[in-house]
């Protein structure tokens, strides 16, 4: 018989899981499920994947450890224009729209930039990728988190449950337990610190501030109305920097006028910074799949990694139907459009990063190798492009 497993301690559903389609066989003694497709992360990667499969007529179980989907929001919550058109959350968590990118260097003009992209509400927009999984017919678990995957394939989940499937896409972010699952694992970290500010006066574009200080890194000021994420980002080696480098540039704005002495919340994270990892691999007969940090998929100079995670989520929720269903192309398949998507901007990105860290582990770097390690200016796209392209919008990654 085909159920439906009930909330409670019976079978460890969480309240808020999907409406759709009969999807689940379940054993409600041993907590035992079977499903096509079990996601592990509930990002925009994780969320647009389990849309994707679940359009495509896989049954699909999706998990996040955290209780509220977005929550806490480790983002600049900068999304570029080119993004709008693979989702239609942008549009409802919107906050402000940029037209231009500002970056300071060291005793130097400032660089003017033509760039166009959309702050958005990161809480929101999480929020809207996951309940457009739910209408999909996802069985959506919230405040569940991934305890194991055996080497038969199968997911034990935080809450007892075992769960058997096809196909496991993991999106849960740059310490991946499922990438480490199939021996993909990412090496290279960045680590951010966030703070939250009020504005003195508004504006439009996304200010960059470059700095030898900042090893491995740079700190940014992105505009949401009357508020501003202040954020700094740096080498994992160089932990100990983000805290004294932040406030020093919070008081620098504070003493330009630009920001009131007010701190409204704090976050950060983790952000990978090597460059693209294996996306696929196996368990026993159990295809995994890769997306998003998980799969290493975040630029490594800028840290962008909306944009490529909802692409790569839409990509891998599509294979892994493809796959549940018998096609075992279709790993091929996503393998290519990860390539064809992200190669060149992730392998220029990552080259550029090693450049600048070597320098750094020597000296530090001037404001010309600076610039070299930065998208705003034409020697950072000179050795792999004839020119550096008219606006950055064109490129696929840019900001965080």
């Amino acid at each position: 018989m085909t159920l439906r497993p009930k909330s409670g301690p019976e079978t460890g559903s969480m309240a808020g899981e999907g409406k759709g389609p009969e999807a689940l066989h379940t054993d409600r003694v041993s907590g035992r499920l079977n499903c096509d497709v079990l996601i592990v992360g509930l990002g925009p990667a994780g969320a647009s994947a389990a849309k994707s499969a679940a359009k495509a007529g896989a049954h699909v179980i999706a998990i996040d450890r955290r209780a509220t989907p977005g929550l806490p929001v480790q983002c600049a919550e900068f999304v570029p224009t080119l993004l709008g058109q693979s989702t239609d959350a942008i549009v409802s968590t919107r906050t402000q729209a940029i037209d231009g990118m500002v970056t300071f260097l060291p005793g130097a003009r400032d660089e003017q930039s033509t760039f166009h992209g959309t702050m958005i509400d990161r809480r929101a927009f999480d929020a809207a990728l996951v309940d457009a999984a739910r209408a999909a017919g996802v069985d959506c678990r919230l405040g569940v988190s991934l305890r194991a995957i055996d080497s038969n394939g199968q997911a034990i989940l935080s809450t007892g449950d075992v769960i058997t499937t096809s196909v496991i896409i993991g999106a849960d972010g740059p310490r991946s337990m499922v990438g480490a699952a199939i021996g993909q694992t990412n090496t290279k970290l960045a680590e951010t610190r966030q703070i939250v500010v009020p504005l003195l006066k508004s504006f439009a574009t996304t200010d960059i501030f470059l700095s030898p200080d900042i090893v491995g890194g740079y700190a940014w000021l992105f505009p949401r109305g009357d508020i501003a994420n202040l954020g700094l980002g740096v080498d994992a080696s160089q932990r100990a920097l983000l805290k004294p480098l932040l406030e020093d540039l919070r008081q620098q704005l504070v003493a330009r006028g630009r920001i009131s002495d007010e701190i409204i919340r704090h976050t950060g994270g983790a952000i990978p910074v090597g460059g693209a990892l294996d996306v696929i691999g196996r368990c026993g007969q159990v295809h995994i799949l890769l997306a998003g940090d998980a799969a290493g998929l975040t630029n490594p100079i800028t840290g962008a990694g909306i944009a490529s995670a909802v692409q790569s989520g839409l990509a891998a929720g599509a294979a892994a139907a493809r796959l549940a269903h018998g096609d075992s192309t279709a790993c091929d398949d996503y393998t290519e459009d990860i390539d064809d998507l992200f190669h060149v901007s992730l392998a220029r990105a990552a080259s550029r990063r090693d450049e600048l860290m070597a320098i750094w582990r020597r000296r530090r770097p001037r404001n010309a190798e600076l610039e070299r390690g930065w998208i705003a200016f034409p020697s950072y796209w000179a050795p792999r492009a004839p020119a550096a392209p008219s606006s950055l919008e064109t490129a696929t990654h840019v900001m965080p």
